[in-house]
């Protein structure tokens, strides 16, 4: 495979560094590979540029040949053959993370997936460190992302800076909490204690399995993959009437519909969703005040609605991620060239940011994909770690 026309190799300076992450979601498996340069020996790494590739359908399509998930991999690994320099290779780290799309597999189908990568890296000519091919857990997707807004130095000293992160299977949410309170009242196992920088960071950190934003649509239609195969139409307000429809996920087909008695729009839709959320959440009262940064999920579907502009971002309310869902549900036949789940997936984000975590309608929530243009996935904290670590032992 040859590089997109707008890769430019880079030149490669004694101190260019390179790192490979995969990112093997519910949807895709994709590549990032990351140049960072050293300045001085001990200073911080700095990142120069990344690029990225995707293959679909994601790993856990492939749940019955796992051999053939691992081919997926392999291919895109070509491309990082291709881009970084023969003598980088062998001090090139490698590792993937799996997210929660792999989760919602049975373990020992998982397990095999996994063994199939390991053995594309263990023969590929890269630097596979220890426990390079894992599932990422939520404390680890966050703090990765955490790691680059504060490695991108816009933490807001007044106030607690937080994460929010809406993926297909999960849901999380991390601060770091400045109030005792919050410390006092969270539950141990929301909190996590954290070294960076030489200083150690109390974190208020969950994800919550089976709320992440595909999820929740067949838990808000009651779907199950035992109906499914019995081909049972599942059926929710929160789509026109007429719709009848089908929709895969994670390799299993749905069948869905809007509701024969032609109640539709916002207000059926809201009280479908709101009980797949009830006493699943923690809320801390700190959070009302602090800064958010809002992703994926997220930021997709402001795009989607023209909330935001795809590049730049921006910032928005909890109000107006309701407002959004209300137009989008009260007038459907607007929104024809979306996908039919715009409605749902609106609605659900309200109420999530809302009866979920307990924001008020006002609070506001920084939706962005970069910080100081860089891509602010957790794979970029994810590959810095791992860098960090070598750079420090080597």
């Amino acid at each position: 495979s040859s590089l997109p026309p707008t890769l430019a190799v880079p030149s490669t300076s004694s101190n260019t560094i390179y790192g490979i992450v995969f990112d093997a979601g519910s949807t895709g498996t994709r590549i990032h590979i990351y140049t960072f340069h050293q300045g001085a020996a001990g200073s911080p790494l700095e990142l120069d540029g990344e690029i990225f590739e995707s293959v679909k359908p994601g790993l856990s399509a492939f749940a019955e040949q796992p051999e053939k998930g691992a081919e997926s991999v392999r291919s895109l690994l070509r491309l990082a053959q291709d881009y970084i320099p023969p003598t980088q290779w062998k001090k090139t780290p490698l590792i993937l993370k799996a997210t929660a799309g792999l989760r919602l597999l049975p373990e020992h189908q998982a397990e095999a997936l996994l063994v199939e990568v390991r053995k594309v890296f263990s023969s590929s000519p890269f630097l596979v460190p220890e426990n390079s091919v894992s599932i990422l857990d939520g404390i680890d997707e966050v703090l990765n992302r955490l790691y680059i807004i504060i490695f991108a130095g816009r933490l807001h000293g007044d106030r607690s800076v937080g994460i929010l992160d809406l993926g297909g299977g999960s849901t999380q949410i991390t601060f770091l909490p400045l109030a005792k309170a919050t410390l006092d009242q969270t539950p141990s196992d929301f909190l996590t204690s954290f070294e960076l920088f030489n200083s150690t960071f109390r974190l208020y950190t969950h994800s919550y399995l089976g709320l992440g934003l595909k999820a929740a649509r067949l838990a808000v239609l009651g779907a199950s993959v035992a109906a499914a195969q019995q081909k049972q139409t599942f059926r929710s307000h929160c789509f026109p009437p007429a719709l009848d429809a089908e929709w895969t996920f994670a390799g299993v087909t749905y069948r869905y519909a809007g509701q024969p008695d032609g109640l539709v729009g916002f207000d059926p839709c809201y009280s479908e969703v709101l009980p797949i959320l009830q006493g699943k959440f923690h809320k801390a009262d700190e959070i009302r005040a602090s800064h958010f940064y809002a992703f994926s999920y997220y930021y997709d579907r402001a795009v989607d609605t023209r909330l935001i502009e795809h590049e730049d971002g921006g910032e928005l309310t909890v109000r107006d991620f309701a407002l959004k869902a209300e137009e989008v549900c009260d007038h459907m036949e607007r929104f024809t060239s979306h996908s039919p789940f715009l409605c749902m997936d609106l609605t659900y984000i309200t109420a999530l940011l809302r009866e979920g975590f307990g924001f008020e309608e006002h609070t506001t929530l920084q939706l962005t994909k970069k910080v100081r243009n860089v891509e602010t996935s957790w794979t970029l904290g994810a590959i810095f770690h791992e860098l960090q670590s070598l750079v420090h032992s080597g």
